[in-house]
């Protein structure tokens, strides 16, 4: 105990002492707004799906004076909102698994296999990262409907893994660079063949990388509108980002329940990436694996 004591006093001295200078206070003051700023919309749909659409259009920004949590509990017992969460982990499950799958293949072969012109193929590749889905909407359709994969979940999965593909490769390519190439020739004197060391030695040691992308994919998927809206025709196939349209009615819309809806939305999306963050900033940052 001592010892532990005395290590701990050492420490503590080594550390420099906390002082509030204007520089500091400035960077914390920035750091609030952000987060206030981040966070206002969050508590904003959280507040208002305890509100009456009438109190939600006075009082916007205001704490219900009311709780009234029907409104959440209407939304939880709607047989609607079940359904779009099945079909929302549907779209998650296949655009996450799919995504990995092709990643982390095409990675490998861009990082420990030597052929002509891999450079220029893997820049070529990378290209996809200049283009976001929300700007090839048309030519993504145009597509779909060619497969025949309107109003099927796969229309909306096969565009997402395609979109994420490159980003993800580029992820695991650094991560399967990094690995020793003195590693890789161990496996073989083993008897690991090519496939053997990717599966048994690569994956293993990129786990930090295969996590960031589940994640980053993750929410990529969860939050998709755009495309199931204009891919599922079906409302029956609709996932719980498309749900909200329940909520219209001919002659006006339960913003309330909206917002009670778009908190259950969001609030697990927010909690799952905060839970998971380290997973990405390990992803991102520990790229070069030396041993």
């Amino acid at each position: 105990m001592a010892a532990v004591a005395t290590e701990a006093r050492s420490v503590e001295r080594a550390l420099p002492p906390f002082r509030l200078s204007p520089g500091r206070i400035f960077q914390y003051a920035v750091l609030i707004v952000v987060a206030l700023a981040i966070l206002g919309p969050i508590l904003t749909a959280v507040f208002g799906g305890f509100k009456t659409t009438g109190e939600l259009f006075v009082e916007p920004f205001g704490i219900p004076r009311v709780f009234r949590w029907e409104n959440y509990t209407d939304v939880l017992s709607s047989p609607l909102f079940w359904r779009g969460l099945g079909n929302s982990g549907i779209i998650v499950f296949g655009t996450v698994s799919l995504t990995v799958i092709c990643s982390s293949l095409l990675a490998f072969v861009f990082s420990r296999l030597q052929f002509r012109g891999r450079e220029l193929l893997f820049n070529f590749f990378t290209l996809g990262l200049l283009f976001p889905i929300t700007i090839a909407f048309l030519p993504v359709f145009i597509q779909v409907k060619q497969l025949s994969l309107i109003d099927s979940y796969f229309g909306v999965i096969l565009p997402l893994v395609a979109f994420g593909i490159p980003s993800s490769t580029l992820i695991l390519r650094g991560f399967f660079r990094g690995i020793p190439s003195e590693l890789e020739d161990a496996a073989y004197i083993d008897g690991c063949g090519t496939m053997g060391f990717f599966w048994y030695v690569l994956l293993p040691l990129a786990r930090p990388a295969l996590g960031a992308i589940v994640v980053l994919q993750t929410i990529v998927a969860w939050n998709d509108y755009f495309l199931s809206l204009i891919v599922l025709t079906d409302d029956s196939k609709w996932p719980l980002t498309l749900g909200i349209m329940q909520f219209q009615g001919q002659y006006g819309t339960d913003w309330a329940r909206v917002m009670a809806y778009i908190s259950i939305l969001i609030v697990p999306a927010v909690l799952f990436y905060i839970f998971t963050q380290r997973y990405i900033v390990t992803g991102l940052t520990g790229g070069e694996l030396k041993g």
